[in-house]
């Protein structure tokens, strides 16, 4: 069966997925390339190659030469793989740390990422009860209701931090959510203070978190850690020793990430 044989049984999003990437893994095997070469390559109609290649072009990821009209893929490829690398590098040291993490409290870890204004948990384990928070890996949750969120903005770049907080619905989970952009601000201050992220049933009912930010070699913010506890099983007079110990994870882990000085170690 050939490619054209299989592409009329696909449901039409299907078949123009898997058109999209035939195209971008055939320009990544060459500098560039002609439409009719890749017509030709892919058995595919010169004028769908040329309408994918147009809206791949406005996106960023392909380019065409003015004298050639020949295509090829540009740089934000390479920054699309460069990503999903940094976090492959990302779980793989800060497993370690999540398991002590994990066998010092028996709860639920995560490790976090900003991606599209939004909180988006890359790795966790579960907690050894039998009630615990539910999520998996890949699900998404709100910056401004979670400890994750706020461990993740209080240490951003004031710019960066500002416009993402311009896009935030403020969507009120719960009574005590946050739900303004100027209290959310006044969060982050109190965040940074106390060195850690928390969320104290903001978004999931019955649910405390606590979180710290772990930074890059450029000692730039690129995730967090947290614990998550069922609420009944939360102490609030050891706050302070949960805050420690994910604080002293999210430091061993931008340490190993080459961090020179992690900036909750700031006076």
């Amino acid at each position: 069966m050939d490619d054209n044989d299989h592409n009329s049984k696909q449901p039409d999003s299907v078949s123009a997925v898997l058109r999209v990437f035939s195209i971008l893994t055939a320009l990544s095997e060459r500098k560039d390339t002609s439409i009719s070469e890749l017509s030709l390559r892919l058995a595919m109609p010169k004028a769908t190659v040329y309408r994918f290649l147009q809206t791949m072009q406005s996106m960023g990821f392909v380019r065409q030469d003015i004298e050639s009209e020949r295509y090829g893929l540009t740089m934000k490829v390479f920054e699309l793989g460069s990503k999903a690398l940094q976090h492959l590098d990302l779980i793989s040291l800060a497993k370690r740390r999540m398991d002590v993490l994990s066998d010092k409290t028996s709860e639920t870890i995560h490790l976090g990422v900003l991606m599209d204004n939004e909180v988006i948990y890359i790795h966790k384990i579960d907690a050894k009860y039998s009630i615990g928070m539910y999520s998996k890996i890949g699900k998404r949750a709100p910056i401004h209701a979670t400890a994750m969120g706020k461990a993740l903005l209080a240490w951003e770049a004031p710019e960066r931090r500002d416009a993402i907080i311009s896009e935030i619905a403020f969507t009120r989970f719960r009574e005590t959510s946050i739900s303004s952009p100027a209290q959310f601000l006044e969060e982050l201050a109190r965040t940074r203070q106390q060195k850690y992220g928390l969320d104290y049933e903001e978004f999931e009912k019955h649910m405390v978190c606590i979180a710290a930010p772990v930074f890059d070699h450029l000692n730039s913010v690129i995730a967090a850690l947290s614990i998550t506890f069922a609420e009944f099983r939360f102490d609030p007079a050891k706050q302070g020793d949960y805050a420690k110990m994910v604080i002293d994870a999210g430091r061993a882990v931008s340490q190993d990430l080459g961090c020179s000085a992690y900036p909750l170690d700031e006076t």
